[in-house]
């Protein structure tokens, strides 16, 4: 399977990537530091090195999934181009795709996560607010069925949620929409379906 996470940085999709990597298992194929590495073998920073890295993961992807391995692409996937990449992808081996959506609901943990993060990648700055803030004005619309997490939720119940979508994600899907997982306290940890249109 073709597992792709989306969400803003530092909205806690990283997280749940590396701990479904973990349980399912699946190899994490994270775009940031493959970024960070064409940085450090000089490519330059004015290049679209975003663009690349999404290649670069793809490539990636492409031969780990030819081996019969499950992948979980880890990034932004903010436009509907970089959606449609991977499910080209899934079509070209003849696999399910599933997505998966992190979200923070609360903004100023969201700010407080990002402005206190350090994920160890040698060459590549965390991003400041204003820069999330823009990523966020420039999210486009989704168009197909996802799973929607909520960050505020704690990790262990979004990676339950997170695991029984995508056994489910295996069959064949009767509506399109996001069904998303409430926050703990907003409904009692109940999941609902939204249409997205």
């Amino acid at each position: 399977m073709l597992i792709v996470m989306a969400g803003l940085p530092a909205a806690g999709k990283s997280s749940v990537a590396e701990r479904l990597g973990r349980v399912l298992p699946a190899a994490v194929v994270s775009v940031d530091p493959v970024e960070a590495a064409m940085w450090r073998a000089g490519v330059d920073r004015g290049q679209p090195t975003g663009l690349a890295a999404y290649l670069v993961a793809e490539s990636v992807a492409d031969g780990l999934l030819s081996l019969g391995q499950s992948v979980i692409i880890d990034a932004v996937n903010a436009v509907e181009a970089a959606r449609a990449q991977w499910r080209v992808l899934a079509e070209r081996h003849s696999t399910p795709v599933a997505f998966i959506e992190v979200v923070c609901s609360d903004r100023r943990v969201h700010r407080r996560r990002l402005e206190s993060r350090s994920r160890g990648i040698v060459g590549f700055g965390e991003l400041g607010w204003e820069a999330v803030e823009q990523r966020r004005a420039e999210y486009e619309p989704w168009t197909r069925q996802r799973l929607v997490l909520d960050s505020v939720t704690d990790l262990d119940s979004n990676v339950t949620t997170a695991q029984e979508y995508l056994a489910a994600a295996a069959l064949p899907a009767p509506s399109q929409g996001a069904r998303t997982a409430e926050p703990a306290g907003g409904g009692g940890g109940a999941e609902a379906l939204t249409e997205d249109f």
